[in-house]
């Protein structure tokens, strides 16, 4: 399939719904613009499991029969609300829908601040980036106008551990320089106890390494940051 060079805003919102992931999908409706660049937002199209290509060639959704319905109406949570049901691996990239997967946070879940931290620092402890991520997404989601880049980077770093581990340094490259640059406007007065100089500090010189090595030689310990002072 020929992948192709803008995608249609419209469409990624609609995929998205149709998993039941409707924070991510109004995020993408209200801060992506109408055609996206595929090229430019490779990393983010693949955090979001889109495939332009799949994307478009095939912009209508097949029919429904009676046992693809049944199936959906089994694929919900316990109130009731759609929810994605193919399993993922602890990068968060998809499985057969017959394999063991990870456990997966509920759809649109959205921890306090504090809480936040605390549990992200935890999965990021763990090696579980990808959850760390949408922890950390979700709260962004919710954050007050004026915290929202900071929480914005906190999810990209976390996705950009997510790149390296998965063996993508040029999408690890592209989230952490974004993630250095949202997080950085809040050095003068980090909310929550976060160390934001010392984030800044550790994912520029991330940066640095994986630009003249590579990804090789990256230990676990070389990914684990520290969120609060």
């Amino acid at each position: 399939m020929t992948r192709p060079s803008h995608l249609d805003k419209a469409e990624i919102v609609a995929v998205l719904r149709s998993r039941g992931l409707h924070a991510r999908a109004d995020w993408v409706d209200r801060d992506l613009p109408d055609l996206v660049d595929t090229d430019r937002n490779a990393a983010l199209l693949e955090m979001l499991d889109i495939d332009p290509a799949a994307i478009t060639s095939h912009p209508d959704p097949p029919p429904v029969n009676s046992d693809a319905r049944s199936s959906r109406a089994r694929d919900r949570d316990a109130t009731g609300r759609p929810r994605n049901a193919r399993p993922r691996d602890e990068l968060g990239r998809p499985l057969p829908r017959d394999a063991a997967g990870v456990a997966q946070l509920p759809a649109d879940v959205v921890l306090p601040p504090y809480e936040s931290l605390a549990e992200a620092q935890r999965l990021l402890d763990a090696g579980h980036s990808f959850r760390a991520h949408e922890v950390l997404e979700g709260t962004w989601k919710a954050a007050p106008e004026a915290e929202r880049e900071l929480w914005r980077g906190l999810a990209q770093l976390a996705v950009g551990l997510t790149h390296v581990r998965r063996g993508n340094a040029t999408g690890a490259v592209q989230l952490l320089r974004r993630a250095a640059e949202r997080v950085e406007g809040y050095v003068h007065e980090p909310p929550y106890g976060i160390a934001v100089a010392g984030l800044v500090v550790w994912t520029g010189a991330l940066i640095v390494r994986i630009e003249r090595h590579g990804l090789a030689g990256l230990a676990a310990e070389d990914l684990t940051v520290r969120l609060r002072g």
